[in-house]
């Protein structure tokens, strides 16, 4: 059952809620239209059209004006309250200050969760409206305007200049147009008038410009006859000329919603959810390939031509002995894993002789390899044998012949891994940062509704504190403490955007930073903490000349 004191505070409570609520969601869109209003001035978009993305745009502004609204009303109802001193009543009759709040709490609850529905489902598909219907206009013409001494290009492939106009805006005077359109006949063409007529068909699909008494100069393009070039000039006269441009490319055309739709703004939370997993499984796929590309390039390549085909390159592989590993294949690999584990047991073959006895124990393969493989061609010939540790680098150990090649073709590896690298990663730090937009978009959602609750108690504690109602004080400290959470959000949005936050951190701090003061001003209006008017204009001062000293100590440093 309601109790008699429950109505009393939302009865307070609705009609400045209701009111705030608009202030606000008018304030943002006139914020709106200061910010786009050279956008949109002077297109020729229709009234119905511009209300329409409008209404769509009060509506994903819904959260941020419910925040201003919960705040300012507190405010002025607990400030109300205590300024006539019923709050003190209700509080000697021993009904707490937590008693009292019940119905707000209960009131700003049901503002949170419709906040988020707003957020999740409402503000989605406004933002599909309105972010689509200012595209078109931005790219919208302007109007159609010819000025007197200024080309006019608005139509596409013609300059159109007058020097003159009558107060009938018909008459022009002086007429220059210059004809730069693809159909042109010449590669030049000129027309002038003394006079003309301009004007729109009754239907408005086309717009007519009659000329009298004009020249039309024209320079065909060049002719080949007999070997010689002729650049042809042709000049007319006319009496009346008559030039009809077509209107419909200062219509409003509709762009496709469905490319509007994969951005954060326009996701539910489940959408964001999917489209998060959906980055997150691209970022590794891409991170495999990569992975993939740079271990295929561990390795130098000889390229060498095909002594022999399929019958003798699997028994050339590797031939193995007590001290010494070789490998006769149309292709050496060098991996880089199999050099560091067997450089103390990796000597080099160098004479041909000596080679053939160290292969004595598989003679039956070494007849059969010896009468295909060119032994001489792969093995540099010298008097003995020599440990890889004798040479100063790995390079020596090839011929010099070969040492060349083996550079140019290392450095056309690394080159090549070097840009595979940087666009697989300039890729991946493209999606990571899709990736927290999408995140901070999904969390905030439930942090400004939560949001909603917390500014109750910061400023219902504020209006039993300062004892001050009306639309005067508690306005603009309300309107403070709502400057420093935009503040806020935008400080952290843009630290997370420039990855100096974790995205879903980025998203609470302004709800972190808040609650603990509506904590403590909780507490201390529920200890029956007075502070009045004058009171809270002396610790203005004192934070204002604190300031100044600051500012004093740091110029003098």
């Amino acid at each position: 059952m309601i109790k008699i004191i429950d109505r009393l505070l939302v009865k307070s409570f609705l009609p400045p809620f209701i009111v705030v609520n608009f202030i606000a969601i008018f304030v943002l869109v006139m914020q709106f239209l200061w910010k786009w209003i050279d956008e949109i001035a002077g297109k020729g978009v229709g009234t119905l059209f511009i209300l329409e993305m409008l209404g769509y745009l009060s509506i994903s502004f819904l959260p941020l004006a419910f925040l201003i609204a919960i705040l300012v009303s507190s405010v002025m109802v607990l400030g109300s309250l205590a300024e006539r001193y019923e709050l003190s009543s209700m509080q000697s009759a021993g009904v707490s200050l937590a008693r009292i709040m019940f119905p707000l709490t209960a009131f700003t609850i049901g503002i949170s969760a419709f906040s988020y529905v707003c957020s999740d489902v409402l503000i989605p598909f406004s933002n599909l409206k309105y972010q689509s219907r200012l595209y078109d206009i931005k790219h919208q013409k302007p109007t159609l305007s010819l000025e007197v001494g200024v080309f006019n290009d608005d139509f596409q492939g013609y300059s159109i200049n007058i020097s003159g106009k009558k107060s009938d805006n018909k008459t022009i005077e002086s007429v220059l147009m210059y004809d730069q359109s693809p159909a042109s006949s010449g590669k030049y063409s000129q027309i002038s008038a003394k006079t003309g007529e301009m004007f729109v068909t009754k239907d408005e699909k086309f717009f007519v410009l009659k000329l009298y008494d004009g020249h039309q100069y024209l320079e065909t393009r060049p002719s080949y006859n007999q070997g010689e070039t002729t650049y042809p000039f042709v000049r007319t006269n006319f009496k009346e000329s008559t030039k009809v441009f077509d209107l419909r490319e200062f219509e409003v055309e509709r762009t496709d919603e469905e490319l509007f739709k994969s951005h954060h703004s326009m996701l539910s939370t489940k959408q964001l959810k999917i489209a998060i997993d959906s980055i997150d499984q691209a970022m590794l796929n891409r991170l495999q390939a990569m992975k993939y590309e740079v271990n295929r390039s561990l390795y130098f390549v000889l390229k060498e031509e095909k002594a022999k085909q399929d019958t003798t390159k699997q028994e050339t592989q590797e031939i193995p002995t007590e001290n010494t590993l070789y490998q006769y294949q149309d292709t050496t690999y060098v991996q880089a894993d199999t050099l560091d584990a067997s450089l103390d047991s990796v000597a080099r073959l160098v004479d041909t002789a000596t080679a053939t006895k160290a292969l004595s124990k598989s003679k039956p393969l070494r007849e059969r390899i010896s009468a295909s493989v060119n032994y001489s061609a792969v093995v540099p010939q010298l008097d003995s044998l020599v440990a890889l540790q004798t040479y100063p680098t790995f390079l020596e150990t090839f011929r010099k012949e070969e040492r060349r090649k083996l550079l140019n073709n290392a450095r056309n590896i690394v080159s090549t891994v070097q840009s595979g690298v940087s666009v697989a990663l300039n890729a991946a730090e493209r999606q990571d940062e899709s990736r927290r937009k999408h995140l901070y978009a999904m969390h905030n959602k439930f942090s400004t509704a939560a949001m909603c609750f917390i500014f109750l108690f910061i400023g219902a504690p504020i209006g039993a504190i300062i004892r001050k109602g009306g639309y005067g004080f508690p306005l603009i400290f309300s309107i403070s403490l709502f400057v420093t959470y935009v503040m806020l959000t935008i400080l952290f949005k843009k630290t997370m955007e420039g990855n100096g936050m974790d995205a879903v951190l980025a998203a609470w701090m302004p709800c972190i930073i808040m609650f603990p003061v509506g904590l403590i001003l909780t507490y201390l209006s529920m200890q029956d903490t007075k502070l009045a008017l004058p009171e809270v204009s002396r610790i203005f001062k004192i934070i204002l000349s604190a300031i100044k000293s600051l500012k004093k100590l740091v110029g003098a440093s």
